[in-house]
């Protein structure tokens, strides 16, 4: 009896020991590729939070709470000049709300570059920069780029007027009506009372404002009031620096400056008065120092 129990014991310590055995061959089987499967799995995106507009945002409007609500964000494409908490995009609450300088649509991520500073509506002065200063320029189908101009484009600005023949002047410079390029890649701030950046059609203005420097307002005056000013658009990508330009009718057509007449020096004649009664004879004799 004894014997037979020492079996059986035996038996299921056996039985047991095998059982473990295969539990933890299997857990560990289980275990490594769980680890595996997890080695696998990409890196979870980290996010943030940033604004974004609930509704589409045309130019100008105001910006309220109600417009934009938080959403997750991934932090590796956050793009320059988000909003992440309150504070930052409504410093002065609902009652100086920012306004729209470009259109937004529904879920759009609300930048700094997109939006006025608290308090401003979205008018020219909220373009200029520090030291800067806006200035309007008169232009039509012809001087304007056939209406094809819009807020933020850069132009070139050419006089065309009359400078005269007058004054000391030297070979090779230009005389008479003369096309000269007078401003450098200057930016349009409005067209017309307009400063939508998002306009496209195009529509035949008057005015254009640009923003420039205050020597350059002078210079710009002046050349308004003594001729007339042109615009050449330039490219959006054109980073080239436009050289000094200047055209007359003489270069236009190909013609030589006309030779300088040389005065001839006119010599000097002495005479000697003689009077005979009431006749006076004048004689020619040589000069002498």
């Amino acid at each position: 009896m004894r014997l037979i129990f020492g079996l059986v014991l035996l038996l299921g310590v056996a039985l047991a020991g095998f059982a473990v055995y295969m539990a933890k061959n299997y857990i560990s089987g289980y275990q490594a590729q769980l680890e595996q499967e997890r080695q696998s799995r990409p890196e979870p995106i980290k996010t943030v939070d940033i604004y974004v507009a609930t509704r589409t945002l045309n130019f100008s409007d105001p910006i309220l709470s109600t417009d934009v609500q938080l959403v997750a964000f991934p932090e590796a494409s956050l793009p320059e000049g988000v909003f992440r908490t309150a504070e930052e995009l409504f410093p002065r609450g609902d009652e100086e709300p920012r306004a729209t300088l470009r259109a937004m649509e529904k879920g759009e991520a609300i930048l700094a570059v997109k939006v006025t500073e608290p308090g401003q509506d979205a008018g020219i002065s909220s373009k200029l920069g520090r030291g800067m200063r806006a200035f309007a320029i008169q232009v039509d189908s012809i001087t304007g780029v056939s209406g094809f101009l819009r807020p933020g484009d850069r132009v070139d600005v050419y006089w065309t007027g009359n400078i005269g023949r007058g004054g000391v002047r030297t070979e090779g410079d230009s005389e008479g009506d003369v096309t000269k390029l007078i401003q450098s890649n200057v930016q349009l701030i409005a067209v017309d009372q307009s400063a939508n950046t998002d306009r496209t059609e195009a529509s035949i203005a008057r005015t254009v404002t640009v923003t420039v420097r205050p020597e350059q307002v002078a210079a710009l005056a002046q050349a308004q009031a003594t001729g007339r000013l042109t615009l050449s658009l330039v490219g959006t990508e054109d980073e080239v620096v436009a050289q000094q330009i200047e055209v007359d009718q003489r270069q236009l057509l190909g013609l030589t400056a006309a030779p300088t007449p040389v005065e001839m020096e006119t010599p000097e004649i002495c005479t000697v008065r003689t009077r005979r009664g009431a006749e006076v004879i004048e004689t020619p004799i040589p000069c002498t120092n």
